[in-house]
């Protein structure tokens, strides 16, 4: 099940230089980098073996304030650049996003401890870049009807643009944030977290290397003081966040002072349907890959609610047991590793806490995992892949979101009990089924409670779609025509008498 950490030299110095140089750096501020520290600094370790390996510099007041400023002062000159000059810069930063793509991935496991096997975060950033560079000459008003004069409306842009992207995909979230900002002639302040800065980091330089003029992005790393005072800036125009509904409910706050719109991708406890007419291969493999390998649980919209027909309950079960012990836990920087350590290890204490209150509170019974892993692993910050059969519906383990690689499995016996206890949840970000029958997988769709419903498969996270979640699970979307439209405002002009 784990792989011996990564040794080759190649991978540590290529990820530990750019590491070097980008926490040297610091903040992009308009036309330049800043190392400003009035926030106080983070100690980086790497997640896969523990070490402190860089001293990042948070942004606090001081440095957000410069950023505003610098975006504040590049916004006309971005927003009346010709249309094609604007998608010519964002196409070009997509092909240097795709042409650096193998280092970024190896920085984003030193980052993060995501695998470089399981995500590609130049290349998917690349094709939210490269697919909003196409919408910048679509944007259109529209004429309303009238016989008293010329009434049209004109959507324009908010003017500076508070971007707050999450530690578990930093220039991946640049990419569903920053792409479509500035394709809506936005000027953007970005704030990646302290715990995983350097994509966010990596994301801006490649950006002024493809022509972005200075000040058009600017990107502060900084925790909660940095947070706050890009929130509260009178001069900032909207807040897209993604993270936690905690989090989320702090931004609010101090959003409210100057009534500041807001788009809010949170988190989730998404859930997990397999019928009894299932392919249960497929359903058991995909259960265990997305609900506990992929990105080690630590995704807003996977499904970590497994609801299991009793007919099925037991076979599932086994071949779910049997997926958690071929899954290849190692150093993220190694191709056969497909699950990574979590994010540090204030987070891995968090989880085992979360297993451990579970196997008090006899919420479930554990059937694999729940364990630090040990041996040539015991130094990063591995969590064994864990799974609770028989988890009671309504218990903290079966309600909360854990964002670590924990699956709950539960039973049900027909369609609408699992529908009523899918939806009994405060969120609703995503929702999974497995089913051989085609009407059945239309109706439960139309009746879960989700801002996206995956059927026999994986989410797609096409840029041209929409993604956003019901109830706690936030409001606003990223994605297709509705995510530039988060970034727009619409004005309506009436001339009388023409």
């Amino acid at each position: 099940m784990s792989a011996t950490p990564d040794t080759d030299p190649a991978h540590t110095n290529t990820a530990g230089a750019m590491i070097d140089r980008l926490s040297a750096q610091g903040h992009l501020i308009g036309d330049g980098w800043s190392a400003g520290d009035s926030g106080g600094r983070y100690e980086h370790h790497d997640p896969a073996t523990g070490r402190v390996q860089a001293s990042v510099a948070l942004g606090g007041a001081t440095e957000v304030t410069a950023a505003v400023d610098a975006a504040v002062a590049a916004g006309p000159a971005w927003r009346a650049m010709p249309l094609e000059d604007r998608a010519e810069i964002l196409h070009r930063l997509a092909d240097l996003l795709v042409a650096n793509d193998p280092d970024s991935a190896l920085l984003n496991a030193r980052d993060n401890g995501t695998p470089i096997s399981a995500m590609r975060p130049g290349r998917y950033a690349a094709s939210w870049v490269r697919y909003y560079a196409g919408w910048v000459d679509k944007i259109e008003g529209h004429v309303v009807p009238t016989s008293s004069g010329l009434d049209y409306v004109m959507p324009e842009p908010y003017g500076v643009i508070g971007a707050i992207v999450p530690w578990n995909g930093p220039m991946m979230g640049m990419g569903q944030k920053v792409a479509p900002a500035l394709a809506a002639g936005n000027t953007v302040v970005a704030k990646p977290p302290e715990i995983a800065p350097f994509g966010a980091l990596r994301f801006a330089e490649l950006a002024l290397e493809a022509g972005l003029p200075p000040g058009v992005l600017n990107v502060v790393t900084g925790g909660a003081e940095a947070g706050q005072a890009l929130v509260r800036d009178p001069r900032v125009g909207k807040v897209s966040f993604t993270g936690g509904h905690v989090t989320a409910r702090a931004v609010m706050i101090a959003a409210a002072a100057t009534l500041k719109p807001l788009a809010l991708e949170l988190g989730g406890k998404s859930a997990n349907i397999v019928f009894p007419d299932a392919d249960l291969d497929t359903a058991a493999m995909l259960a265990v890959l997305l609900g506990v390998g992929l990105l080690s649980g630590q995704g807003c919209a996977l499904p970590t609610r497994l609801y299991v027909h009793d007919d099925v309950y037991d076979e599932t079960v086994e071949r779910l047991i049997a997926q958690a012990a071929a899954l290849s836990v190692g150093d993220p920087s190694d191709p056969v590793s497909f699950m990574g350590p979590v994010v540090n290890n204030s987070a891995c204490t968090r989880i085992l806490g979360v297993i451990e209150r579970a196997k008090a509170e006899r919420s479930g019974t554990l059937l694999a995992g729940g364990e630090r892993l040990g041996g040539s692993l015991a130094e990063g910050y591995f969590v064994a892949p864990t799974i609770f059969g028989d988890v009671v519906h309504g218990s903290d383990l079966a309600a909360n979101e854990v964002f670590g690689p924990v699956l709950s499995v539960l039973r049900f016996r027909d369609e609408d009990e699992v529908i009523a206890k899918a939806n009994d949840s405060n969120f609703g970000l995503g929702a999974y089924l497995h089913t051989r029958d085609i009407g059945r997988a239309h109706r439960v769709a139309n009746r879960l409670e989700a801002g996206m419903v995956i059927i026999n498969g994986m989410p797609g996270m096409s840029p041209g779609a929409p993604f956003g979640g019901y109830k706690q699970s936030g409001f606003g979307r990223e994605g297709g025509r509705w995510g530039i439209e988060e970034f727009l405002q619409q004005k309506n002009v009436f001339i009388a008498g023409t």
